[in-house]
């Protein structure tokens, strides 16, 4: 709800700023069309009121600009004001010069056009009825103009004239501020719909997080039981005896260990630390750490590592990072068994690192959904969950996650962390106790 209240607040200022710009060009236009009509064409106009009304716009616009600068939300209401201000000042100076004869009348459809555009239905209704209603009150009711005798004989022509360039106006504005007003509805559709496609992937996560909690409990009492049989098969004689057996049972220990690990991770991740303490290492460690344990398991026919992450800095460890890390060799070594490489390295004040591989690459249709669930072009139900996963876990540490094609065939995909959601913070300085020694 947040999301969507910021981003309703950055397009109505956004429309805020178009009608401020818009209120300049009619003060403009006015006072243009106001000197040409007197002093150029001889007929007289109430110029103090008049000018009062221009005065009244600049105002409006000065306090339109101060109220951009100010943090406050901009809700919908003030544009529906901005523009009732707009149409009444336009009633009053049409009210001075001739009424609803005037040839300018047509410019409160430009008023109405934005309010349709800009507002909801019951207020670019009323907005529209204002206009209607000044219409009306302007063909009974105006000031009478007084018209110098040559212009009694091409009143017409000029009243055409007029209207001509009312529509020439009002078509140029209409094209521009519109198109304008547009772009910002659709852009502030396209991030609200964004938002949704992150909310509606954050509780794909937390679903899968709670799937995967509970398989963590129900396989804890299994694997506790595998590894008392394991240890009470250690001190059968036949195992003694038999070097072979004693190995495979060293193994299946190894491997029930792993397990272990791999559930106490998903409880930690899962907020349930089962009493592990929190783990200092530092950058270079905690890679190092990753990569050694992924490639205990992993058998690539050639690996190639290089950390050169400098200057080390400390970090606390992150299990989820480290399945994050695994994920990503993982797919790389699916992709490409004779070759995977990994490069870390330091970009300013963030951790990039490189995985890449001599596989296939990433297909178009995954470039463009990269980190979308279920996207990826490998056979079977589930597949892309792992990128999916990846990407999410990145995003939360304040990070990106970027695919490309590697020079020479295969694939890279770049992760960039920031260091300030890795770094411990410091320690708050404890202040001395009173009457201790100094």
């Amino acid at each position: 709800m947040t999301g969507n209240v910021g981003i309703l607040d950055t397009a109505n200022r956004s429309n805020l700023r178009l009608l401020i710009l818009l209120r300049w060009l009619a003060v403009g236009g006015q006072l243009a069309t106001i000197c040409i009509v007197h002093f150029g064409m001889g007929v007289a106009l109430p110029l103090g009121p008049m000018f009062t009304v221009l005065w009244l716009l600049v105002g409006l616009n000065a306090l339109g600009w101060l109220r951009l600068r100010r943090p406050k939300e901009t809700r919908a209401a003030e544009l529906f004001f901005g523009l009732l201000a707009d149409i009444l000042a336009l009633t009053a100076q049409l009210y001075m010069s001739g009424g609803a004869s005037n040839p300018f009348i047509s410019l409160f459809l430009l008023q109405v056009m934005l309010g349709a555009v800009l507002l909801d239905l019951r207020r670019a209704s009323a907005l529209a009825g204002v206009a209607i209603v000044a219409f009306l009150v302007l063909t009974v009711r105006s000031m009478p103009l007084t018209l110098p005798p040559e212009i009694g004989t091409t009143l017409f022509y000029l009243h055409i004239q007029g209207m001509l360039v009312c529509f020439l106006l009002t078509v140029l504005l209409l094209l521009v501020f519109v198109r304008q007003v547009t772009r910002n509805i659709r852009q502030r559709d396209e991030r609200v719909a964004e938002l949704r496609q992150k909310s509606a992937e954050e509780d794909h996560i937390v679903r899968m997080g709670l799937l995967a909690a509970g398989a963590a409990h129900e396989l804890g009492t299994p694997l506790a039981t595998l590894s008392v049989i394991l240890n009470d098969w250690r001190r059968l004689p036949f195992f003694r005896k038999d070097a072979e057996a004693a190995s495979e049972l060293a193994l299946m220990e190894a491997e029930l260990d792993r397990c272990k690990t791999i559930v106490r991770g998903i409880l930690i991740s899962s907020g349930e630390p089962r009493g592990d303490g929190v783990v200092r290492t530092t950058v270079r460690q905690f890679v190092d750490d990753c990569v050694e344990d992924w490639r205990q398991s992993r058998t690539p026919t050639r690996f190639d590592y290089a950390n050169r992450y400098s200057p080390d800095t400390p970090m606390i460890s992150d299990v989820a990072l480290k399945q994050v890390i695994g994920n990503v060799l993982d797919n790389a070594l699916e992709a490409s068994p004779d070759w995977v490489g990994i490069d870390v390295r330091r970009d300013g004040d963030r951790l990039a690192i490189v995985v890449s591989d001599k596989g296939p690459g990433f297909a178009p249709e995954v470039m463009e959904r990269l980190g979308r669930p279920y996207t990826s072009t490998k056979p079977g139900a589930g597949r892309g969950l792992g990128l999916f996963l990846v990407t999410n876990v990145v995003r939360k540490l304040g990070g990106t996650v970027s695919a490309g094609a590697r020079t020479g065939g295969g694939s890279v995909l770049n992760l960039s962390l920031p260091l300030e959601g890795l770094t411990p913070a410091p320690a708050p300085a404890v202040p001395p106790t009173a009457g201790a020694e100094t």
